[in-house]
């Protein structure tokens, strides 16, 4: 049983996790990398499903059956990206287009980020804005990051690799300072310096403040 988060409003959101890349820098899927008996792929389905969202969309497209087996007995969409070679872009438009109706945001996160944890993802949820609301960290915005149904087809006309991160850089952004969301597994020495990092992440409570101004 997936233990709940209390006190957020994410009722109303749905959740992407992006799990479709090809993983060339790494040379193995990063998806299914293990860390503190979870793949990478299993441990974001269930930070998502902490939250009690809407509805929760785990997007595949590289070594989709392995990658879809690890999330096969969580209450989760899998939705086949079937041009993932095309990058971020097809994925978020892949998972937009399954969105249920009823959804009123939209949460983007990917696999990859391993010290972002599911009470990061309820800062998100809680300052929830009628502007894309997105974690800051040392080199810039970006994913995690909450995004208002009024700004999903800026999503969804995304094009390449660049995934949501163009969108969030102008001044039309919440920020919510996650520092650690900086951390991601692209290339073998991430992979190294992940598994030196054996404690497991410390639970970080939702909280009101540590956001900057729209």
């Amino acid at each position: 049983m997936v233990p709940m988060i209390a006190d957020h409003r994410a009722a109303t959101c749905a959740v992407l996790v992006l799990a479709a890349g090809g993983s060339r820098r790494l040379g193995r899927p990063k998806q299914l990398v293990r860390r503190h008996g979870h793949s990478l792929v299993r441990r974001a389905a269930l930070s998502a499903l902490q939250l009690r969202p809407r509805w929760v969309g785990v997007i595949v497209g590289a070594k989709a059956s392995r990658v879809a087996a690890e999330v096969r007995d969580l209450n989760v969409a899998v939705v086949l990206n079937r041009d993932w070679r095309l990058g971020l872009a097809a994925s978020l438009r892949a998972g937009l287009a399954a969105v249920p109706r009823s959804a009123t945001h939209v949460l983007v996160m990917t696999v990859d980020q391993w010290r972002v944890t599911s009470a990061d993802l309820a800062r998100l949820v809680d300052a929830k804005a009628r502007v894309p609301v997105a974690a800051a960290y040392a080199d810039g915005v970006g994913v995690p990051a909450l995004f208002p149904r009024m700004h999903w087809r800026s999503l969804a006309s995304l094009r390449g690799d660049h995934g949501a991160r163009a969108l969030l850089a102008g001044k039309g952004t919440r920020h919510i300072d996650m520092p650690w969301a900086v951390d991601d597994l692209d290339s073998p020495r991430d992979l190294t310096r992940m598994r030196a990092r054996s404690a497991p992440e410390p639970v970080r409570r939702s909280m009101g403040g540590g956001s900057r101004s729209e």
